[in-house]
């Protein structure tokens, strides 16, 4: 692919500043200013009709008066102009705008109406828009400084974005004092057009960035954000705050961009997923950014403590079990090497207490043994400044233990007082080891390392498809849902909810409706004894709250009686509500069961959300819950379930056998399956699902509908776009052989691979344009576990034996950033070329394409390869050749 669209913004050698301003104290006086202090090197025409000159410099009245080609606009102008000032650039082929001014989304109704008329604008011509309502960016290492802000940059590798232009300048200011430098500033503002999104597409692969921070206040595009925020946390670390964490913060940040905020465990859940980390204060950002940016990684959460001081040590193990770290007991080995180097009056454990005495040889071995120790994953080296301490001496042993590389364990160091630890401190700066002042910031630091290796295993769970045994009955369910939305209603009743459930392959209790106290009769001699009876009203969500729930009935006089009290107690309590009458289910008898809670929410900004946690009468009180964002599989469930309290009670407890964990995680597998195809689920409630050693049932559900907001993108409810299983097809070739043409998964890698080593040399050249014996591991992640929403690979295959799969062909396109257009590329196994595989999966490949909204496909091929060539002309692609490399034509076709 070519250069990303925002580099031409974010990098520009000409900048039209219109509002520049010779007033002292104006946006447009600040902003050019800060351009000059910078040493911007490109060409800078200030845009402004009352002037003949600003701050020295001719002063344009028009964008298009300045005749030359502008690669930035940054507008400074009332809200009121900048419609028709976008226009205007954009006849002027003005790549971006920068737009300054408040006045838009934040204000309310008529702000969202100018907004809606500046993105329209824009969208004519195609151009970009950062803001409006914000700060504007700095890029240090080209001397850009298209900010208001009275703070600079200095160059460095760390990429800031964030909503709040104030947050920027507060970091800024900061960070300044700190000497961190910056490789991107940028402030989104209200995040009009360019959002969060866009800027992490730009800055996964910017060369200049080695760590991403982002400012968070609210989510508008959540699909996005999640597949901006996936690519780049696969190619370095992405460390996030967001503000709202709680009911009174959020509101405050709606009202402040307009936006719409996650509820705050969601998002937590959203990030595990995309393989970010989060912090929750600037300075945890930047120690989070320290210690992820040097390189270090842990393969658990155990850390060993050494220090000099026992303190110090406690502190750090109190902090360590706060974040859920182990300080695991040292191993015998390491212990009898300890004992044989260190003084009699040590600790004997972690953390280990090297006294106060302690010179650099005792931490040089202290260091090594705990290194060496199989049950650590890290280690943390404390030191205080005392009368016998050679601080210097000690960072150096420290630094000298580090010995890099994909398998070592990572070192932190932690010095603590001022001048006496100056020094150090210095050498490890110099050295790039991460070192912190305080034992609870060091042991954050090692939490987020956990933390991000954690979240980082979660980014490469791309959920394939359930198994074909047992397929969900999708359109019945659907069924079941339209039926009560044409009647006017969105509660399901139990009967209803059941059903659905029961499409999806989900063990029920049965359940019989009764609308009189003689059908109550019917109903309790057709299920047998004892019963359980509930109120059925649509209007009653919890049905204990009303007496609406009757327990162990064991004879028909006590269902007669039962039936009335219920009804009456029900009308009573809510007049208002609709009484169809009682459910009656047979008790569900289970000696060692487990009460559990699992459903389905709709969260506002990431849609639906799988929770998981304790069941019964107390599910608010306890507020046991765990959450994740579908798609999920086993590893996801297993993580989620582990999250909970009530995971504890799963396993052998006293007299209680272990529960079918299988039966579970097979039923979240459903229930995330139904989140996945079933738009109009909003809400949905097991409770309780009963499990125990034997299965599990749920016995009561609740399920809330609407209509889908979109009827064109199947999963537009989604924030990650999971499985295209309807994808999937039976291609009966014209010789009788079938092929299934299915979207590449995660599982593909092994087929994958011996599919590229059974290509010829001049296949796999023509394929990579390079030689290519086999993909290495990097390349097999990056080809079988894809992010559907912006790219798609689809693969033929063929069972020579039974579950047996060989593939035979591959054809993937990838979306360029502007979403519109994409990248494709195409190969077929030399033994089944010239059989027409190539023409159907590049015609299916189109539609799917087409389908997201792309009209654009291109790609290259190799001058000779004259059979892709013909193959391109036939399905109706432009082959001509590329000026800048005449060993390669190019493919184009708009669809």
């Amino acid at each position: 692919m070519g250069p990303h669209y925002l580099n031409r913004i974010l990098s520009a050698r000409s900048i039209a500043l219109i509002g520049a301003s010779n007033q002292p104290e104006s946006v447009g006086s600040t902003i050019l200013q800060n351009l000059l202090a910078m040493g911007f090197e490109g060409e800078l025409y200030p845009v402004n009709p009352k002037y003949k000159k600003v701050h020295g410099r001719k002063s344009h009245p028009s964008v298009g008066a300045i005749g030359r080609n502008i690669d930035l606009a940054i507008i400074a102008t009332p809200a009121e102009t900048i419609p028709d000032i976008i226009r205007e650039c954009g006849k002027a082929d003005v790549q971006g705008a920068i737009v300054m001014s408040a006045g838009f989304g934040e204000e309310g109704p008529d702000g969202t109406r100018l907004q809606d008329r500046m993105r329209e604008a824009a969208r004519e011509t195609g151009l970009r828009i950062i803001g409006p309502n914000c700060l504007g960016i700095m890029r240090p290492s080209r001397k850009i400084n298209a900010t208001f802000s009275r703070n600079s940059a200095i160059p460095g590798q760390l990429a800031l974005v964030s909503q709040s232009g104030a947050i920027c300048s507060a970091i800024l200011d900061w960070a300044e004092d700190q000497r961190i430098g910056f490789s991107l500033v940028a402030s989104l503002g209200d995040a009009a057009d360019v959002d969060f999104g866009d800027l992490l597409d730009f800055l996964a692969l910017d060369p200049e960035t080695r760590s991403i921070l982002l400012y968070v206040e609210g989510i508008r595009n959540a699909r996005g954000f999640m597949s901006g925020l996936r690519a780049a946390a696969r190619m370095k670390p992405v460390i996030v705050i967001k503000s709202g964490r709680h009911l009174e913060g959020s509101r405050a940040a709606m009202s402040h961009t307009g936006s719409l905020v996650g509820a705050d465990d969601v998002f937590d859940a959203a990030l595990e997923r995309a393989g970010a980390v989060r912090a929750q204060t600037v300075q945890q950002m930047f120690s989070a950014a320290s210690i992820l940016s040097s390189g270090a990684r842990a393969r658990g959460n155990r850390l060993a403590i050494v220090t000099n001081a026992g303190g110090p040590g406690v502190m750090a193990t109190d902090r360590a079990v706060e974040l859920d770290l182990a300080v695991p007991e040292l191993h015998a080995e390491t212990l009898k090497r300890l004992d044989a180097a260190l003084p009699p009056h040590w600790s004997h454990g972690n953390p280990v207490d090297l006294l106060g005495d302690a010179d650099a040889a005792r931490y040089e071995t202290a260091l090594a043994a705990c290194l060496k120790d199989p049950g650590v994953d890290g280690v943390l080296a404390m030191l205080t400044p005392q009368a016998m301490t050679d601080s210097d001496a000690a960072a150096e042993v420290v630094i000298r233990s580090v010995h890099g590389g994909r398998d070592s364990k990572p070192i932190l160091a932690c010095w603590m007082g001022g001048k006496q630890v100056e020094k150090a401190r210095a050498r490890f700066i110099a050295a790039r080891l991460p070192s912190f002042i305080t034992p609870e910031a060091s042991v954050e630091a090692f939490a987020y390392l956990t933390a991000h290796q954690r979240n980082q295993r979660l980014l490469l769970q791309v959920p394939g498809p359930l198994s074909d045994r047992s397929p969900a009955d999708v359109e019945g369910a659907r069924m079941i849902i339209e039926g009560a939305l044409g009647e006017g209603r969105r509660t399901l009743g139990t009967m209803e909810s059941k059903a659905v459930l029961a499409a999806f392959r989900i063990p029920v209790t049965q359940t019989v409706q009764a609308h009189t106290a003689s059908e109550a009769l019917v109903a309790a001699s057709t299920l047998g004894y004892p019963l359980a009876m509930k109120i059925a009203s649509p209007d009653i969500t919890h049905k204990s709250d009303v007496g609406g729930v009757r327990l162990n009935i064991t004879t028909a006089e006590s269902v007669r009686k039962s039936f009335q009290a219920m009804m009456q107690e029900a009308a009573e309590a809510r007049p208002e509500a609709r009484l169809e009458g009682v459910t009656l289910e047979r008790m569900y008898r289970s000696h060692y069961g487990r009460e559990l809670m699992v459903g389905v929410l709709r969260d506002l900004v990431f849609g639906p959300v799988v929770s998981f946690g304790s069941g019964g009468t107390s599910v608010e009180v306890l507020q046991d819950r765990a959450v994740a964002l579908p798609p999920l599989n086993e590893t996801i469930i297993r993580g989620m379930i582990g999250r909970t309290r009530v995971a504890r009670l799963l396993q052998r407890f006293r007299h209680m056998p272990p529960v079918d964990v299988a039966a579970l995680e097979q039923v979240l597998l459903r229930i995330s399956e139904m989140a996945c195809e079933l738009p109009e689920v909003i809400e949905l409630d097991i409770n309780p699902l009963i499990v125990d050693e034997n299965g599990l049932a749920a016995v009561d559900a609740r399920i809330v509908v609407d209509f889908p907001k979109s009827t064109t993108d199947r999963y537009g409810h989604m924030a990650i776009h999971p499985y295209p299983g309807h994808l999937v097809e039976q291609w009966p070739m014209p010789d009788g052989i079938t092929l299934t043409v299915r979207p590449i998964r995660p599982e593909d890698a092994q087929i994958e691979q011996a599919f590229v080593r059974s290509l010829s040399d001049e296949s796999r050249y023509f394929r990579f344009m390079q030689a290519v014996h086999e993909l290495t591991q990097e390349m097999l992640v990056r080809f079988t576990q894809i992010d559907y929403d912006r790219e798609m690979a689809l693969i033929a295959v063929v069972e020579p034996d039974p579950g047996v799969e060989t593939q035979v062909a591959v054809a993937r396109y990838t979306a360029y950033p502007d979403k519109r257009s994409c990248e494709f590329a195409i190969v077929v196994a030399d033994d089944w070329q010239g059989r027409g595989i190539g023409t159907h999966l590049m015609q299916s490949l189109m539609r799917v394409a087409k389908s997201r909204g792309i009209n654009l496909m291109e790609g290259e091929i190799i001058a000779g390869n004259a059979h892709m060539r013909a193959l391109m002309r036939r399905l109706g692609f432009k082959v001509r050749a590329n000026p800048d490399d005449e060993g390669v034509v190019q493919a184009i076709r708009e669809l």
